[in-house]
């Protein structure tokens, strides 16, 4: 176990193997009911996007810890009237012991973080998606029993998830694909970042051939073609995204043992079929499921109750 108490999760890459190592050892052993753990601690919740997993498997997770929760809307408190960032940090570094944060701009977080000193997770922000990834990391060693070696593809458009995804999958010494149409590709920098962080014998690769790109995968991944405030490009990718689609063929040329994730909400008959997404190599279920888990640990490790 590594002490991870006062820590801030603003990236993937903020943990190192061993980190994630021992927030998804304690992920499992809350999950079979191994470990438990009583506190009083208030996790705040400051959401300026609609959420249902995060918020819900977060507030969950807090109230089995024996925690309080508190929602912190936007729209009902000084922050949505414009009171600075770094005014409503101090504030709330008062009153909370850690903060979750699902908005727009990472540098937004970063500011919070700045400004205090409990611990203050991501949520979810344009740039990363850290606590999906962690459920998605406990999701594909359930299936697999480890996570090294282990080739996930993901499939559609270089968004938050797929940053996540590329740094969190070579630092647990996976193989990571990414597929997507030209003009969506990852953020160069996350790219680079992904390459430095992978050993030798792992793979970093970026393609516009989804069939290329699932051969001999073992995880194929997907999510919406639109995220949160791109609505209204959805009909225009739809006929540039639908060879990303995960179907039956694409599902076939993968790996016979391979599994199916999609962080949700899903559009079915679009990014995955209705086949695919209920199929017995789906594990969609499990991984939302886990997403309680895997944050679950997470605040136990950030708040010390694990030590």
């Amino acid at each position: 176990m590594v002490n991870l108490k006062g820590r801030d999760l603003l990236s993937i890459a903020d943990l190192n193997q061993q980190e994630i190592r021992t927030i998804l050892d304690l992920a499992a052993d809350l999950k079979s009911g191994k470990k438990q753990f009583q506190t009083n601690k208030t996790l705040g919740l400051l959401f300026y996007k609609a959420s249902t997993r995060t918020r819900v498997s977060f507030s969950v997770a807090m109230y089995q810890l024996g925690g309080n929760v508190i929602d912190l809307n936007p729209s009902r408190t000084q922050v949505g009237r414009g009171e600075p960032l770094q005014d409503t940090a101090r504030v709330l570094d008062r009153y909370l012991d850690i903060l979750a944060i699902r908005t727009f701009a990472q540098e937004d977080i970063q500011t919070f973080a700045d400004y205090s000193d409990i611990p203050i997770i991501n949520a979810l922000t344009d740039l990363e998606h850290p606590c999906q990834i962690l459920a998605d990391l406990q999701t594909i060693e359930e299936s697999f029993g480890s996570l090294e070696g282990i080739t996930m593809t993901y499939l559609g458009d270089g968004n938050n998830v797929a940053h996540s995804l590329l740094l969190g999958g070579v630092l647990m010494g996976m193989n990571v694909r990414i597929a997507t149409p030209e003009g969506y590709e990852p953020n160069k920098d996350i790219i680079k970042q992904a390459q430095a962080l992978a050993k030798k014998s792992e793979q970093v690769v970026i393609t516009h051939n989804a069939k290329e790109a699932v051969e001999n995968t073992q995880v194929l991944y997907t999510d919406v073609w639109a995220s949160m405030g791109q609505e209204e490009e959805s009909a225009t990718r739809e006929p540039i995204f639908q060879p990303y689609q995960i179907n039956e063929e694409l599902l076939g040329i993968a790996d016979k043992s391979a599994i199916v994730l999609h962080c949700l909400p899903a559009y079915r008959g679009k990014e995955i079929t209705e086949e695919v997404m209920e199929g017995n190599q789906s594990r969609i279920w499990d991984e939302a499921e886990n997403r309680m888990h895997a944050q679950k640990a997470l605040m136990a490790c950030l708040l010390g109750l694990s030590d």
